[in-house]
């Protein structure tokens, strides 16, 4: 069909479709939880295979959840059910009995289901066996998996450089599918490894590898329940991590106060109703935070500034009671200079509590709060990394710890929250576009081959690079790349560009609609599913956020007989691209985990004694310095510095308004599980932009009218249509929108300093009444990116 041959549509389709507002909830999780969790079983024709497997979910002998990386409790755990309704939900997608064959595909052209959104197009169901689209094609076909990796081989082999293939990799991956995909890319000859750190916690890596040593949080999950006081700010716990709220209303219940900092108030952030008990389950719940304070979009800055100025305040009045000077004298370097900085007449109270839209009163409750304290948790996720100053504003809240010794002891320390749950694995397995001379010496003596010393391409450079036609190879180990990444129109034409892009995946997404000139999905195994090698049920493990390394053992009959695991895709498209030419016995470990945990044991400190160690019951925890009250730095040995910030300027021109990008309580990352977003009383919707109420007033406009959007960030013009407008409680001028189907807003060169990550919590955007003759607009715009070079 003619249609056919046109390039398939990289964003969600322009409709809306049908919105019902319900009330905003004030507590997370209860009975709603656990209905919602069922009826995701229920919808994927799964309920009793899936119940069987969430009983086996994040047990000590069972699998580890494939959705966030929150950790384990190290003793005891529930015995009904140590997991959230979104980890259920995203078991019910793993363990759905819907399959898509190469029937499947021969019915549907990329071109139609392109016309999908992003939630129809998760729905089909779990692939069954590899797949390959042609040059020219429209539709794709079934190949043999010897012939995919002879594909695989054949493009990179001829490629005029290794630096011309990029390897990818989502949070998912296990640790030892991860060893082995970045030693396959090194002994390749490229570093090019950007992965999904790159566009969530890079900037948390960023701000704390220079300033305390390790680019990882420094506390336990014990640690929340001793500590004084916990500070989680621009962060969701209630949708990014539900059973982080146990851990907070446990930290409570020991006279613990919760301080929550968020530009929207998150029904996680105020309440929780633990569905594992009958209070829970049937009463009002828990109250969370002690105080809420309603930050502006990037004011965080501004209010920790603010907080300092008062705790400085407190510290003249009352010497030694407010802050650790013997730990300051001991452990840190800078002190005076920082103390020093207050004296600019940019720093007093008004001027701060205009910048971050809180009061002085809240931030002098605040400041009282935390004043007399010692045992401090501060918890943050994307609301900080993906702003343009969030490494910053990560390196002053470890001002705060510094002044109040409240790092290295317990109940004290950083705790960065990661999204999937094995990112940190990932990185602490040199999944790294940039790794340390020292990391490639070990692997260097070990395998007896030169690595490559360049520095690789991240995501945001490798789409560049794309671009430019500096890539031409992809392989993509997980994850929904296009739906993920910033600037969707640039980016999906960038994509276009490459020779090959290959796709291991577990269902269908986008990004298998946008593609090179040929393109291959190859389907794996899920968390919960019997990785069977040699006749054997195998074991992986994953690092959680807390830093325990933990085995991980799936029990779910695969649903096709056609799968392999991650690690011997990665050790088979090794052995198709460099034959006799390796020096690594790819054989070996395409048969054993063990024989890769015992490689990784000799080329990464922390894993001695790997295979018996992950075996233990819950696993072990990796060395943590930092968490031991030792800092290692490059730049100031064992002394963590204090770090001179600026406030950034937040103006906006008077038609302007500040966007950040989040995501819906039915979604986890990419994956949509839902129309819904119960806690913010969305319901079968996701076009919507959630405004304050002055502001649509101002713009003469009413709820439900409905909009478009523009970015014009590098003098482009960016649009995301018809989106309906929300009244919500939000500071005036910000708005909040989801992702992805606004991440066409976000220029890939509006980006965090230093980490390069994305900065999809600060996009300025212009709201203008919808009109029908837009979309002629959005036609023109993605036509001028097909045109550039």
């Amino acid at each position: 069909m003619e249609q056919d041959k046109k390039a398939p549509s990289a964003e969600n389709p322009y409709k809306l479709l049908d919105l019902k507002l319900t009330p905003v909830e004030k507590s997370a999780a209860g009975m709603h939880a656990v209905m919602a969790a069922m009826g995701d079983l229920i919808e994927e024709k799964t309920f009793f295979r899936g119940n069987h497997a969430l009983l086996n979910m994040n047990q000590f002998k069972g699998f580890d959840c494939p959705s966030c990386a929150w950790p384990d409790p190290d003793d005891e755990r529930s015995p009904v059910g140590e997991y959230c309704e979104n980890g259920a939900k995203a078991l019910a997608e793993e363990a759905t009995t819907k399959r898509v064959t190469a029937d499947f595909f021969k019915k549907h052209s990329v071109f139609d289901l392109a016309k999908l959104d992003d939630y129809q197009i998760g729905k089909f169901g779990r692939l069954t066996e590899p797949m390959y689209m042609p040059k020219g094609g429209t539709h794709y076909e079934p190949i043999s998996w010897e012939n995919a990796f002879k594909k695989i081989g054949a493009h990179l082999n001829a490629l005029e450089s290794p630096h011309q293939a990029a390897f990818y990799t989502s949070g998912r991956t296990s640790n030892e599918a991860s060893f082995v995909y970045q030693l396959f890319a090194k002994e390749f000859g490229t570093n090019n490894m950007p992965d999904c750190s790159n566009m969530c916690h890079e900037t948390s890596g960023s701000a704390l590898r220079p300033t305390i040593g390790i680019g990882k949080g420094t506390v336990t999950l014990e640690d929340f329940y001793e500590t004084d006081v916990i500070i989680d700010i621009g962060h969701n716990p209630g949708t990014n991590a539900p059973r982080m709220m146990s851990a907070l209303a446990k930290g409570k219940k020991n006279g613990a106060m919760i301080i929550a900092i968020n530009p929207l108030p998150e029904a996680g952030l105020l309440g929780f109703q633990d569905p594992q008990s009958i209070k829970g389950m049937i009463g009002g719940g828990v109250k969370l935070a002690d105080l809420y304070l309603p930050v502006k979009i990037n004011g965080d800055m501004a209010l920790l500034k603010a907080l300092e100025i008062l705790l400085i305040d407190f510290e003249k009045k009352f010497p030694g009671q407010v802050f650790d000077q013997e730990f300051i004298k001991d452990k840190t370097t800078g002190y005076e200079a920082f103390l020093k900085q207050f004296e600019h007449e940019d720093y007093n109270l008004d001027h701060l509590s205009g910048l971050c839209g809180v009061s002085k009163e809240d931030i002098l409750r605040a400041a009282e709060m935390i004043a007399f304290k010692k045992r401090i948790i501060f918890c943050w996720g994307m609301g900080l990394t993906q702003q343009p100053n969030g490494v910053a504003m990560i390196r002053e809240i470890l001002n705060i710890l510094l002044l109040k010794g409240s790092i290295g002891k317990p109940g004290a320390g950083v705790c960065p929250v990661r999204g999937h749950s094995n990112v940190q694995g990932n990185r602490t397995m040199l999944i790294d576009e940039k790794p340390t001379a020292e990391q490639l010496d070990r692997l260097e003596n070990y395998y007896g081959f030169k690595m490559p010393r360049e520095h690789g391409y991240d995501v945001v450079r490798a789409i560049k690079a794309m671009h430019e036609g500096k890539l031409k190879f992809m392989f993509c180990m997980g994850g929904n790349f296009l739906s993920a990444t910033p600037d969707t129109t640039y980016t999906a034409n960038a994509v276009r560009k490459l020779d090959l892009l290959v796709c291991v995946s577990t269902k269908l997404n986008r990004s298998h609609l946008i593609h090179g000139n040929e393109a291959l999905i190859l389907p794996t195994y899920g968390r919960s599913d019997k990785d069977i090698v040699n006749g054997e049920v195998q074991i992986i493990s994953t690092e959680n956020s807390m830093g325990v390394v933990q085995a991980s053992k799936g029990m779910l009959d695969a649903v096709s007989k056609n799968l392999i695991n991650e690690t011997q895709i990665a050790c088979r498209m090794a052995m198709a691209t460099l034959g006799e030419k390796s020096v690594v016995n790819w054989q070996l470990y395409h048969d054993s985990y063990d024989a890769v945990r015992d490689a990784i044991e000799k080329c990464i400190p922390g894993f001695e004694n790997y295979n018996e160690k992950v075996r233990q019951k819950g696993g072990f925890y990796l060395p943590n310095a930092a968490r031991d009250g030792k800092f290692m730095t490059k730049e100031f040995g064992d002394r963590a510095p204090f770090t001179l910030t600026k406030i950034p300027n937040n103006n906006l021109e008077h038609d302007e308004y500040m966007m950040a990008t989040t995501r819906t309580h039915d979604q986890f990352n990419t994956t949509i599980y839902g129309l819904d977003d119960r806690y913010r009383g969305i319901k079968n919707e996701r076009r919507v932009i959630f405004m304050n109420r002055k502001d649509i007033e101002k713009l003469g406009m009413k709820a439900g009218d409905k909009v478009d959007l523009f970015n014009f960030d590098d003098g482009v013009e960016r649009i995301a249509p018809l989106f309906i407008i929300v009244p919500y409680e939000i500071p005036e001028r910000n708005t909040v929108t989801y992702f992805p189907e606004t991440n066409v807003l976000v220029s890939v060169n509006n980006v965090v300093e230093e980490s390069n990550m994305p900065a999809s919590k600060y996009v300025k955007i212009k709201i203008k009444k919808h009109e029908p003759t837009i979309y002629d607009r959005v036609k023109k715009v993605e036509e001028n990116y097909r045109l550039m070079q």
